[in-house]
């Protein structure tokens, strides 16, 4: 069974955002790089369905700068076979439409029997991209799944709704995005690790996927992005001796001050 996972290499949660000069990019000088979290559930459930049926092959995917190739290492560490890397100037600013069609076009050339990625990647969380590419390659689309299971050319994958457990069954192939809870992302051995440095990156352009800027050229554009407003301090009420009285001053604080009453 061949099994792609789609992957996007994301800024660390942890890292402290900077809008670059012309405010329409994150400067990314300091930002640390890692795999899109949800991805994480995505290729775990992927290495462990390979494991369960005893043979496979699980190939991961990303459209990225160079930096993307880190990314993929880590996954090839955790225990995915190969990588493909699409690396183009023009596609860095396609929208989730751009990069939909750059994933269908490479699916298309590797033929997989089930596509898998996170629901969403964190950042911009657009939750667009995997339905776009289920419907460009004309795949059932089961999302936010927290229970997947395969049997024969039939998957069955659970998803929690409101107060109930959802079951959509469907033949494969097909497009499934991970939700946390469907598994537990294992680390990288030391071992996987010295392994990955040996595995095959195969890197695509869009010409080689028969594609040109034309066909992945945004149709939603960054005008301006901008830091929250930073709050101001909180104000602790001081020398009121009882209830009462802190009442009297919050409501004075919020009608005179606060202007909110």
């Amino acid at each position: 069974m061949k099994i792609a996972v789609a992957i996007k290499s994301v800024p660390d949660t942890e890292t402290k955002i900077v809008v670059a000069p012309g405010g329409r990019a994150i400067d990314e000088s300091n930002v640390t790089f890692v795999v899109n979290p949800y991805d994480e559930y995505a290729l775990e459930e992927a290495l462990r369905i390979r494991e369960a049926q005893g043979s496979g092959e699980v190939i991961v995917v990303t459209v990225g700068p160079d930096r993307a190739a880190q990314a993929l290492r880590t996954c090839l560490a955790a225990g995915a076979d190969a990588a493909v890397h699409v690396k183009d100037a023009a596609a860095e600013a396609a929208d989730a439409l751009g990069i939909a069609k750059i994933l269908a076009a490479v699916m298309k050339t590797m033929a997989p029997d089930l596509i898998l990625t996170g629901k969403y990647a964190i950042g911009g969380d657009h939750q667009l991209v995997p339905a776009m590419l289920a419907e460009l390659l004309g795949m059932p689309h089961v999302a936010v799944v927290t229970k997947l299971q395969i049997s024969g050319a039939q998957a069955s994958a659970e998803r929690e709704i409101e107060g109930a457990i959802e079951v959509v069954e469907t033949p494969l192939p097909c497009v499934v995005t991970a939700q946390k809870g469907l598994n537990e992302p294992r680390y990288a051995s030391l071992k996987g690790i010295m392994a990955a440095k040996k595995k095959p990156i195969e890197e695509k352009s869009l010409a080689g996927l028969g594609l040109d800027a034309a066909a992945v050229a945004p149709k939603i554009v960054w005008e301006k992005l901008e830091l929250p407003a930073r709050k101001g301090a909180g104000k602790i009420l001081k020398g009121e001796d009882d209830a009462a009285g802190a009442a009297r001053e919050l409501v004075r604080l919020l009608h005179d001050e606060a202007k909110v009453i």
